[in-house]
């Protein structure tokens, strides 16, 4: 009988320099949502696996750390000038393993470059402090890394994600573990090739692969200091109560449910292109989608620029899959509960099958309309490209919608008033806010990070706000001059 063969190899964890073989004997299928077959397996891994990564950190902890920073970030530099090289096969591997079309799948690896590049600005950022506080006495302030740490990334972004916390904690003298989601492992393997190849000494940064056990692994390890998470909301509570319950730091990322609202003087165009590009982006599959409109007052006419907009996202061409046959089925069941509920289904994108593609998992573009604040669709993270659209009479009230969700990653405004902007900017309740753009994501060195239930932990992700959660702060009191005169300070 013909043995079927998949087109990536099993994939392994990476420990100490190297990809070791693997010893448990449980693994799962990984598919591609473009097409949905199997184009690998990835390791449920266990405790045994994640020690074997720990030690290997710990051992190249005193060295990395040691070294000197400036010297640290030329790695960084020759990785960025890999990442470049590789851009097509590593927006590739996304696209294949994520379902992504591959202009995202490249802006997430351009991304990924710019985060490196924030990196490599470390030794500018972290200079310390030096004062003379008395006659003869000298107080000095230096960041210090925390050893050993890790990091828990999501499916939505396999490259770029990890990117956020690796190149700041390790530049900053770090070492860490790093685990992928298991539906889309493969970046990973590449990200430590190219970092391998850049001079990144072995056992700075290891990968061990698995599910829900590593996750409780790594929040309960007694050698690992500190703990970031990106996922649901619902899995970063449980990861950061479990984490700082062992006195770990942990910053962990949950969901969102990001309002756009959109007022009556708003560019009619560029509101439309906006508010369908967020909705639909990466299929709608990001934390900073805007799954939500809140229309004030009269807007059909920017309504009907939007479904517009929406019917030319087609998908397969410029419009990629979702994760999952499940995920496929839940964003349908969304659909399908809001217009049984009484909402009005402008564009539904349903059912939608691409050619050459019959089993890939996608979901049309979605316009939904007359959604009401009581309805799933309107309460839910829906992670698909489906728009909610809610009315409103007033400011005031499309402001009490968004500030009453739990969440608070993001919010926008469509406006051609600036006190208007200026209204939603001082009282809309996230982290994120835009004006005239639906995806508020701060570039470096800007951080990003929401607030209520889409963040948990001091200090934000990336940017400068990361510097404080990577390090810790030594002071050091020195005095020679044994002669000067003696007062309370000194």
């Amino acid at each position: 009988m013909e043995v079927e063969t998949v087109k990536y190899p099993a994939i392994r964890n990476y420990v100490g320099g190297r990809f070791v073989e693997n010893t448990t004997p449980v693994s799962l299928d990984v598919y591609s949502p473009l097409t949905g077959a199997v184009i690998s397996t990835v390791p449920l891994s266990g405790p045994a696996a994640l020690d074997a990564a720990v030690q290997a950190a710990q051992a190249a902890y005193p060295a990395w750390s040691a070294t000197p920073i400036k010297e640290r970030v030329q790695i960084f530099y020759r990785y960025k000038t890999l990442l470049e090289r590789d851009m097509k096969a590593l927006a590739d591997l996304v696209r294949e393993e994520n379902g992504k079309t591959y202009d995202e799948a490249r802006a997430e690896v351009e991304k990924a470059i710019e985060l490196t590049e924030f990196a490599c600005s470390m030794p500018q950022l972290i200079q310390g402090e030096f004062l003379e506080v008395s006659k003869g006495v000298e107080a000095r302030v230096e960041r210090k890394p925390l050893g050993v740490v890790a990091s828990i990334a999501p499916f939505n972004f396999p490259n770029m994600v990890p990117h956020w916390t690796i190149p700041n904690a390790l530049v900053l003298g770090n070492t860490m573990v790093l685990k992928p989601s298991e539906v889309v492992p493969l970046s990973a393997g590449k990200i430590a090739e190219l970092l391998k190849e850049a001079g990144l000494p072995d056992g700075v940064l290891n990968i061990v692969h698995g599910d829900r056990e590593i996750v409780e692994a790594i929040c309960d390890h007694p050698a690992i200091q500190a703990v970031s998470f990106v996922g649901s909301t619902k899995i970063a509570k449980v990861v950061y109560i479990r984490a700082t319950s062992n006195l770990k730091r942990c910053v962990a990322l949950g969901g969102a449910k990001n309002h756009l609202m959109v007022l009556p003087d708003a560019h009619p165009d560029m509101t439309a292109s906006n508010v369908a590009a967020s909705m639909s982006g990466c299929a709608g599959q990001r934390c900073m989608a805007g799954s939500t409109m809140v229309g004030v007052g009269a807007v059909d006419d920017i309504v009907a620029k939007i479904v517009e907009e929406a019917r030319k996202i087609v998908p397969g061409q410029n419009l990629g899959s979702v994760i999952s046959k499940e995920a496929k089925a839940r964003i349908e069941q969304h659909i399908t509960e809001a217009e049984a509920a009484g909402a009005k289904v402008l564009l539904d994108g349903r059912n939608a099958r691409v050619e050459g593609h019959e089993d890939g998992y996608y979901v049309g573009a979605t316009v939904v309309d007359y959604v009401t604040p009581d309805m799933r669709i309107a309460q839910e993270e829906v992670f698909g490209p489906v728009l909610a659209i809610m009315r409103t009479n007033t400011l005031d009230e499309a402001l009490a919608i968004e500030n009453a969700n739990p969440y608070g990653n993001a919010a926008a405004v469509f406006t051609s008033s600036g006190s208007s902007a200026r209204y939603v900017m001082d009282h809309a309740n996230a982290g994120m806010i835009g004006v005239n753009i639906g995806v508020p994501v701060p570039r470096e060195p800007f951080s990003f990070g929401g607030w209520n239930e889409s963040k948990f932990g001091a200090c934000d992700i990336t940017g400068k706000s990361s510097i404080e959660f990577w390090t810790q702060l030594k002071k050091t009191t020195t005095k020679w001059n044994p002669e000067s005169r003696v007062n309370w300070m000194s």
